[in-house]
This record gives structure tokens, C-alpha cells and sequence, in this order.
């Protein structure tokens, strides 16, 4: 995994490399195992290198022969010795072992339509100096991150949206209605950025840029073409499958660990880990001061029985407070939950522990209807079949005790649930969520409030659905909102991807392998949620390789300290900082009223709902992202150009 920058013109005076010095010492972090630079008349790449394929001889950027083609990638293509032997069957040569030449050559032989035959997690640019043309492109789950801008007559692209602010020609502004997309899913839904105007390369889609004119196009779409039966074969199937996605992701030249939450997604994956390596596996887990969010004790008994070497890190608030700053950095977003911050201190002591590369078990929960949403999609259609049974509604009581608070509950909690939205809403799955999430407004102020109000994120999202989408059942309808609106802009990337990356960390993930989606999302919805039994069909085939204690224990949502951890004796001083009057207006986001009531609730200790944490973290996270990226021109190490392994340049140009 590594960290990708380039710039490309329209006209041919070249780029130089200050510029791509600059974006890449903003991204050194992807990759702290060296760094290279092609530059030319109209295009220029640079690229830090995190080795893990072909540690000698996979330095970037690379060309295919002739130099006309030249690439800049970052991820894994998984099934590249296969796709290596059918090219070389097909007359191309071959000078290293890396996968990045599989690409260049794959693109020699079949152009854009080469990204169908990949498996794996990438974002790369290759620039094809024959035709002049940069081609763009994103793993099909949006696992690795690539955004673009354009200026000027030139298009900027990068990992992470700081090295595009780096180069110096695109200025760091926010964007209202991506707030506002936050404040009402989580994160901005791709294309749209917290940036205007850098926008989000989407999941599944590749980008053509020639002339000063950019085509973006799908080349995967999600579908659920959900069958009425279960095959007699699936388990069988299912079995072979887990076992191929784990295999592919344990090619490397590097020791691959794996974390371990305890429950039942990753110790799977470590599971199958130890049974297909032979070398030892070393996992890795987080565990929690407060017991309400702890799992060490599950942690130990699965690393005990399928035999890894396991290590834990401990966290408080405390820590997550201290290093929330950097965590909104690395995130490059508002975030409403510090769910990110214990990931950033296990990729930091993963890395430290000699790690390069780990298996998470991401994306069983969309694929198999894992996560309490897809329950409470089936118990408020349940419900209201029969709006005024009470013992129905008593279900919600059993699907979130953790929520319920103290002297709460009851017949108002339950009406929430039943009073969120129509059956008839193409959103009603996620609709309660939404209502929780965007309590977090009230804190807008008048201004910012009437600037996002002349959009409606909802009806954009609702105008956005597929046309499939309204053929497909309810649970398949959520999974593919949960999927588009949480997965890739939010879990793979706040949680995911930059806090893995921010200590030159690559995550590798079994789940979101496009076999195994397709198989799950022709199954019927029954294989998956059974009644209120979540991921029944990978319980069932479970029993293979887990014990009854790890595979039939029920899901504990992994959750972190909110609203706590910035307040009390412990209270870091930037709490205090981006909170005060002056601070919270010049900002422009939130009145500065609403922001000292809930601040004053959260010092006595009165801050207890999920949606007041909610709004905390938000507010904290959105004054902090806002300091650190408009309020400070950030600078970073300068880069010794001379010490680059990599140095390519096709004609004389003038540093730009």
C-alpha cells in the first residue's frame, strides 16, 4: 500500500518537481519505505512506497518498456500471478515480480476493460504519453481512496486530499452541503468531498482525462439478484470461497497479522489465517477501560484456540481525547463518533510490533445483514403489519439494551422506531438513524443553516437510486444503502484506510472480495438474517473452524467513549479552545448559543443519548477539522529529491 500524487496539463510546459515534492511529503506516511517521481511535458506522477510485493524490485513510478506508459498505484491486485502468466502466454515481458507491472501490461493488452479481470483494493493513475490521455481508477468497493481537482487547465490527483492542497494551485475551502452530509450520514456521499470543489473518485469507477475534458464512468455496479432458494451446495460453496478471499490476501513478501475485535468476522479471518500459512499469525486487538465497550476476554479465547500470537492495546479517553486532533487530520473529514481513534492507536502499535499488512474482517456485516440495522429494518415492517401491538414493539427493547437510558425507554422510545418514516420510502431502512444523526443541526447557526437548506441531502440520495434498486427486497435495499452511504465513505475510509495508513499500515480485507458479494447477494435474504439471526448461513458454516462460543455469540457493535472523553479532569486544552465564543464564530458552522448549552450539559456530566455524543463529537471534530486545514496553512518536512529510488523524466521541463 502506498500513497499516490500527480498533476497533468493541458498544455505541454511541463511539471516540475516542487509541486510533486510538495504533495508527497503531505502522504509520506503511506509510504515511509521510499519515494519516487516521473515528471514530463504534461504530466508528472510521485509516489511513496509502503513495501510489501516484490520489496526489491516494485519501486514506483514504473513504465512499460518504452516509457510511454507510466503508472502510479497504490493497493493490491491479488490475483496477479494469474493474470501474469495469461499475459506473458500473450507475448509481454516481464522485469520485476510486482504487481504494478501486471497492470501496465494488463493496460497494453485490453485497455480500460482490465479492471474487470482485477481482484483486489487499488486507486492508480497511468498516463499513456502516446495518446496523452491520464486514466483514473477505484476498486470497486472504494477500499483505497483517489481524489481529483482541476485548475486551471490542469487536474490534480492524490491519496489524500491534503497532498492536492500541497501543490499550491488549489485553495482549501469547505463545502456547506458536504457538512451537511455528514450531520446526516456520516460522511459526504462520493463524489462530493468536505472540499469544494475535490471531489472523490466513486467505488467501481475509473476516469478518463484528455485535453482538459474528464469522463468518469461505473465499470461495477452493486446488484442484488437475490434468488427464492438456498442451493444445496451453498455451504460447500461459501467454504470454498472464505478460503480463496483469505488465501489471495496473504500473498505478500511481508508478514501478514490480522486484527481481532472477538467476534465473529475477524476470527474467521484469523481463523483461516492460521489454517493457511504456515508461519505464525500475530493478532491484534483493542481493548477498552470501560467494560461496556470492552472484548479482550472473547479477544484471548479465540487467539487461544486457532493459535496466534496476540497482543492488545489498551484505551481510555484519555488517549482519545490526546490524539483526536491528528485522528481528524488523518480522516481529512467531520467525524461524529470516535470510533476512529482506537483504530488509529492499534495501527500505530501493529506497526510498531514489525506489521506491515493485516486482515480485518470488514464487510461481512453488509454481506451477510450483520449489523441491528437489518433486525430493526425486520421488526419495524413486523410491527407495522400490526401498528397497535404493544408486543411487538417490545422487540426494539431486545435489539438495543445498550441504548436504552436510564429512567428511559418505554412506549416513547418504541414509537421512534414506528413513527420514522412510510413503508413507501425507498430510505426507510436507514430513516431512524437519519433522524438520530441530524439532531446534531440544531447546533447550526441561522446563517449555515439557511446556505444548506436550499438542498436536501435526502432527496438527492433518493434521486441518486438505480432503477434496479426498487426491484429488490427490503433487507437488500438496506444492504445496498448501507453499503453506498456508510462502507466506503466512512468505515474503509475514517475508519479504515487513513487511520491503517497514518502509521504506513495496509488493511486487508477477505469480505469485499467481489466473488464473495456476488455470492452472498444472490442468496436469499433468509441464508443471511434468519428471523432476528444475523449472518446465519456464515454462522452455519462456521462450525468449521470456530468453536460454538465464538461462532454463536451475539454481535456487540463496536462502539468507543464518546462525549466523556473530552470532558472531566483529563479535558485536553484544545477542548476549550475550539468550543469558546470566538472560536465557534469565526468558524461560521454552529451558533455559538447552542454550542455553550450543550457544552455546559456535557461538563455536568448530563450528555447520556446517542444523539447528544453524536452532536458532541461533531461539533469537536468539525472545529478541529476546520482549524487544522482553513484556519493554519500546514507545512510539512521538505523532501530530498536526491534521495529518490525512483527519478523519470521523459523530456527537459522547467520546475514548475
Amino acid at each position: 500500500m502506498c500513497g499516490i500524487a500527480g498533476i497533468v496539463r493541458r498544455d505541454a510546459r511541463g511539471v516540475g518537481l516542487e509541486p510533486l515534492a510538495r504533495m508527497l511529503a503531505a502522504i509520506r506516511h503511506r509510504g515511509p519505505d521510499g519515494f519516487g517521481f516521473y515528471t514530463g511535458a504534461r504530466a508528472g506522477f510521485a509516489h511513496a512506497r509502503l513495501s510489501i510485493v516484490d520489496v526489491e524490485g516494485g519501486a514506483q513510478p514504473m513504465t512499460n518498456e518504452d516509457g510511454q506508459i507510466v503508472i502510479t498505484f497504490n493497493g493490491e491486485i491479488y490475483n496477479h500471478p494469474e493474470l501474469r502468466r495469461e499475459l506473458a502466454a500473450r507475448g509481454h515481458l516481464f522485469r520485476t515480480r510486482s504487481d504494478t507491472e501486471v497492470i501496465v501490461h494488463a493496460y497494453e493488452e485490453w485497455g480500460a476493460d482490465m479492471l474487470q479481470r482485477f481482484n483486489g483494493q487499488f486507486a492508480f493513475a497511468i498516463y499513456d504519453a502516446a495518446r496523452q490521455l491520464l486514466l483514473l481508477a477505484r476498486d470497486r468497493f472504494g477500499v483505497r481512496p483517489l481524489f481529483y481537482a482541476q485548475r486551471g487547465g490542469s487536474l490534480y490527483f492524490a491519496s489524500e486530499i491534503k497532498a492536492i492542497l500541497a501543490a499550491g494551485d488549489v485553495a482549501a475551502a469547505p463545502d456547506p452541503l458536504a457538512i451537511d452530509e455528514v450531520f446526516t450520514f456520516w460522511a459526504p456521499r462520493p463524489p462530493r468531498t468536505g472540499f469544494a470543489g475535490i471531489w472523490s473518485l466513486e467505488p467501481g469507477a475509473f476516469a478518463i482525462w484528455r485535453d482538459g475534458d474528464l469522463s468518469v464512468r461505473q465499470y461495477y455496479e452493486l446488484d442484488y439478484p437475490e434468488a427464492a432458494d438456498e442451493r444445496p451446495d451453498a455451504v460447500e460453496r461459501l467454504d470454498e470461497m472464505m478460503r480463496s478471499c483469505v488465501e489471495h490476501r496473504l500473498r505478500a513478501d511481508v508478514p501478514v497479522g490480522a486484527y481481532l475485535s472477538g467476534g465473529l468476522d475477524s476470527s474467521i479471518t484469523c481463523a483461516l489465517a492460521a489454517a493457511t500459512t504456515s508461519h505464525e499469525v500475530r493478532s491484534f486487538s483493542i481493548a477498552f477501560d470501560d467494560p461496556r465497550y470492552d472484548e479482550s476476554a472473547h479477544q484471548r479465547a479465540v487467539a487461544e484456540h486457532v493459535g496466534t500470537l496476540h497482543a492488545a492495546t489498551n484505551i481510555g479517553s484519555r488517549a482519545i481525547a490526546e490524539s483526536f486532533s491528528d485522528v481528524v487530520w488523518h480522516a481529512e473529514v467531520p467525524l461524529l463518533r470516535t470510533a476512529p481513534a482506537p483504530m488509529y492507536h492499534l495501527a500505530r502499535m501493529t506497526k510498531t510490533a514489525g506489521i506491515k499488512v493485516v486482515l480485518t474482517g470488514e464487510g461481512a456485516d453488509e454481506l451477510f445483514l450483520g449489523y441491528d440495522l437489518f433486525k430493526e429494518v425486520a421488526v419495524r415492517r413486523f410491527c407495522l403489519r400490526r401498528p397497535t401491538s404493544a408486543w411487538r414493539a417490545r422487540l426494539f427493547d431486545r435489539l438495543y439494551p445498550y441504548q436504552i437510558e436510564p429512567g428511559r425507554g418505554g412506549e416513547l422510545w418504541r414509537r421512534f422506531f414506528l413513527d420514522a418514516g412510510p413503508l413507501s420510502d425507498p430510505l426507510f431502512s436507514h430513516l431512524p438513524r437519519i433522524a438520530v444523526t441530524t439532531w446534531a443541526k440544531e447546533l447550526y447557526a441561522p446563517e449555515f443553516r439557511a446556505e444548506t437548506a436550499r438542498v436536501d441531502p435526502l432527496v438527492k440520495l433518493r434521486e441518486s437510486l438505480p432503477a434496479r434498486f426498487f426491484g429488490w427486497s427490503p433487507l437488500n435495499q438496506a444492504a445496498y444503502l448501507e453499503m453506498t452511504t456508510l462502507l466506503s465513505p466512512y468505515l474503509l475510509s475514517s475508519q479504515g484506510d487513513r487511520m491503517a495508513m497514518a502509521h504506513g499500515l495496509e488493511g486487508r480485507f477477505p469480505f469485499l472480495d467481489h466473488r464473495l458479494f456476488e455470492f452472498a447477494a444472490a442468496l436469499p435474504t433468509g441464508s443471511r438474517l434468519c428471523g432476528l439471526k444475523e449472518k446465519e448461513i456464515l454462522r452455519r458454516w462456521a462450525a468449521r473452524i470456530l468453536p460454538a462460543g465464538a461462532r454463536e455469540r451475539t454481535k456487540q457493535p463496536y462502539r468507543a467513549p464518546d462525549a466523556p472523553s473530552f470532558f472531566g479532569k483529563n479535558a485536553p486544552d484544545w477542548v476549550a479552545a475550539v468550543t469558546e465564543p470566538t472560536a465557534v464564530r469565526n468558524t461560521g458552522i454552529f451558533s455559538h448559543r447552542a454550542v455553550n448549552a450543550l457544552v455546559a450539559r456535557c461538563r455536568a456530566g448530563r450528555v447520556s443519548s446517542v444523539r447528544e455524543n453524536q452532536a458532541v463529537v461533531g461539533l469537536l471534530s468539525t472545529q478541529l477539522w476546520h482549524h487544522r486545514f482553513f484556519d493554519q496553512v500546514p507545512s510539512y518536512p521538505r523532501l530530498d529529491v536526491g534521495s529518490a529510488d525512483v527519478l523519470l523524466q521523459d523530456v527537459a521541463v522547467a520546475t514548475a
